[in-house]
């Protein structure tokens, strides 16, 4: 079975799952994070060399203000809680998307996950924080453009893809290959546009919290059962 080189997930579900069972969207959201931390080392497990998970978009902050706020706190709690064990099994942490809004507190325990962690040559893990996939792509015009401008290089001939690439968030993730959505919806909002350019879709039914070991092997079989020709013709 061939292994995805990158796989991205849109771990979604987390409030109806609780909603379900007569529960706070907040204990959703705990169970995600434990479900998040079995299918990292599953991935790992399975030779998974890259991992790529939306936890927060730009979108989100449009949620009430306390689900928002426990959203933050809960994020920086697990930073913290789990970095140690991440770093023990080899994981590099990374996380993308916009700095700003986000507490001096969450922003140094990022910085301080991102440096422990920083040497590991295991699963690389990219978390999509306050991240939005067009706001990445006009944060990678502006840093380009201003690089031409600086060099004196600013012509048309000097953007290409290589190009572009090299300013995203995470330049040395390779393009995903296969991207899960959990929670029944059919859509990528806003995530990794670029780096889902030939990436093969899967949609499963069940929400977050109840995806398991087996769900991610089905779908990676699912991944091997596709006919992927970038555009060309097999003969």
């Amino acid at each position: 079975m061939i292994i995805p080189s990158n796989i991205a997930i849109i771990m979604d579900g987390n409030g109806r799952w609780a909603r379900e069972r007569g529960m706070q969207r907040y204990q959703g959201h705990q169970q995600g994070v434990k479900k998040l931390k079995q299918i990292t080392y599953k991935a790992g497990e399975l030779g998974v060399s890259s991992l790529s998970v939306y936890a927060f978009s730009t979108e989100n902050w449009e949620r009430p203000d306390e689900e928002v706020n426990f959203l933050m706190n809960l994020f920086q709690e697990t930073l913290r809680n789990e970095a140690a064990e991440l770093n023990k099994n080899n994981v590099r942490v990374r996380i993308i998307g916009h700095r700003f809004n986000l507490s001096d507190g969450l922003l140094q325990q990022i910085e301080d996950i991102e440096k422990l962690t920083g040497s590991n040559d295991g699963l690389k893990l990219q978390i999509a924080f306050n991240y939005g996939g067009r706001a990445e792509i006009v944060d990678v015009c502006r840093k380009l453009l201003n690089e031409l401008y600086k060099n004196g290089e600013l012509n048309p001939l000097n953007i290409s893809e290589k190009k572009i690439a090299e300013y995203l968030y995470e330049p040395d993730c390779p393009d995903v290959e296969l991207m899960i959505r959990t929670g029944g919806e059919q859509r990528i909002s806003n995530f990794l546009l670029w780096q889902l350019a030939y990436a093969e879709l899967y949609f499963i039914d069940k929400y977050w919290p109840d995806f398991s070991e087996d769900d991610l092997i089905e779908a990676i079989r699912e991944f091997n059962r596709r006919d992927r020709r970038f555009g060309r013709i097999k003969e």
